[in-house]
Formats: structure tokens, C-alpha cells, sequence
């Protein structure tokens, strides 16, 4: 099922063409990587898909509602010494049914708790987020996201700076998600999430789509790896999607 439909997309700052002609469909089972260079218009899409940004040209139609969206943006601005707890972090994405003026529900704090367990952070549910590691600290922000239950995941950057095994963890998190909900994540970690995502879409103003149905997996993380230009000269020569306008 179509979760989302972009068609004929265009955007400009200060007249400056950033995503030309987008044109791109994102299903229900997805798990879509989104590459490109800096500056190339990944988090520009990225916004527009939020809500954040109005397109200029072109349409995004969503067949789900606004609440179903899910996002985990990066975390290098999160200051780690603010006494928060992961419970408390996680409450602040409920979308509660009831408005109360002071603390919350147990309804709310049971949400809660449930998104920590399907990231396997129940034990650190107390625990400050400044005395997290960095790959502990994303599966919080990841819990946080899905306490709204979204139809789809967006995530921006959601490994970095974490090490090589928290990566990998973070990953194998999103494929299980994976199987109830959609995934979209912009990354430059380009050969690990060629062992995960189904889906590439490459964005350097226009966008090149690709399926990874035929790309062989398994990638050595830790001895290997590929820049931009080594996965699309590999892609290149693999099965490509061309359901999607380049």
C-alpha cells in the first residue's frame, strides 16, 4: 500500500534550485535509504515529507495522518547533561487521548514503557540520558518515535557517532521494526544499510532510484568501504527500479 506519493517536486532557496522534479513512491513495507552529498537536498526532502517545509512545484500526498509519521532526528544537539530520564524522553512523544494539566497517565507511562521494550531499553528506563552511550541514547529517541505507533519511521543520520557494533545494532533494531512499519533513513553509513534497506534513492538535486532486491548483501562493515560513487558504479550494473521518474 502507498504511504506516500511525490510527484513533479521542485524547492528553491533564494532561487536556488535544491530538489528538482522529485518523483518517488514509499510503501507501507519499505525500508528505504536515502543517500547523497551535502547540500544535495536529503534533508530539504526530508522536511518537506515533515510537513516543515510547503513544496513549490509538485505535490506529496500522504494516505496516512500527520500523527502517523514518526521521526528521529540526529542528536548531536541534545545537551547530555540535562537531568532527563529515557521514561521522561519517551512520554514527550505520546499523543495521549487525554489532555491533563499536570504529570501523566498510567495509560501514558505504560505507552511508554512498551516503546522501551521493543527497543530492549526497559532496564534503562530510569536511567539519565546523559549516562546512555550514544547507540543507547538513539534507541530512546527511536522509542520516543514510535509511542505515537506511526505507519512510517523517518530518520536523520540515526547512527552518527556511534561505533561500527552500535551501527549494526541500530540497524538490526530498524530491520525488526521493519516487518510493522516503514523505514526511511537518510545516512551516509552507505555499506551498512546496504545489508538492510530493500530501496535506494539517491539525491543530488534530481534523484536516482534504485531496488536492492539483486544487490548482494553482507558487506564486511568493518574492513570495507564504499563511497557514493562505488555503490552507484555497483548499482549500475545491477537490476534497476524504474518505476519512479529520473
Amino acid at each position: 500500500m502507498e504511504l506516500i506519493n511525490i510527484s513533479n517536486l521542485s524547492y528553491k532557496y533564494h532561487k536556488t534550485d535544491v530538489l528538482e522534479n522529485i518523483n518517488l513512491i514509499i510503501k507501507d513495507d519499505d525500508f528505504l535509504a536515502i543517500i547523497g552529498p551535502n547540500g544535495g537536498g536529503k534533508s530539504t526532502l526530508l522536511k518537506l515529507i515533515l510537513g516543515l517545509l510547503t513544496p513549490q512545484d509538485g505535490k506529496i500526498e500522504k494516505k496516512i495522518k500527520n500523527n502517523q509519521v514518526g521521526y528521529v532526528p540526529q542528536n548531536t544537539n541534545l545537551n547530555i547533561d540535562f537531568p532527563i530520564t529515557a521514561l521522561e524522553i519517551v512520554l514527550m512523544g505520546h499523543v495521549s487521548s487525554k489532555k491533563r494539566l499536570f504529570g501523566y497517565s498510567k495509560e501514558d507511562i505504560s505507552c511508554a514503557m512498551a516503546s522501551l521494550s521493543k527497543v530492549s531499553m526497559v532496564d534503562f528506563a530510569n536511567s539519565k540520558i546523559g549516562d546512555l552511550s550514544g547507540g543507547q541514547r538513539q534507541r530512546v529517541f527511536i522509542a520516543r518515535a514510535l509511542c505515537s505507533n506511526p505507519k512510517i519511521m523517518l530518520l536523520d543520520e540515526p547512527t552518527a557517532s556511534i561505533d561500527v557494533k552500535g551501527q549494526r545494532e541500530i540497524y538490526e533494531l530498524l530491520k525488526e521494526l521493519n516487518s510493522s512499519i516503514c523505514i526511511v533513513v537518510v545516512s551516509h553509513d552507505i555499506s551498512v544499510l546496504l545489508n538492510y534497506a530493500k530501496n535506494v534513492a539517491h539525491i543530488n538535486k534530481n534523484i536516482v532510484y534504485h531496488s536492492l532486491e539483486n544487490v548482494e548483501k553482507n558487506i564486511n562493515t568493518q574492513n570495507e568501504h564504499l563511497c557514493e560513487v562505488e555503490l552507484l558504479s555497483a548499482l549500475g550494473k545491477s537490476h534497476v527500479c524504474c518505476e519512479h521518474n529520473h
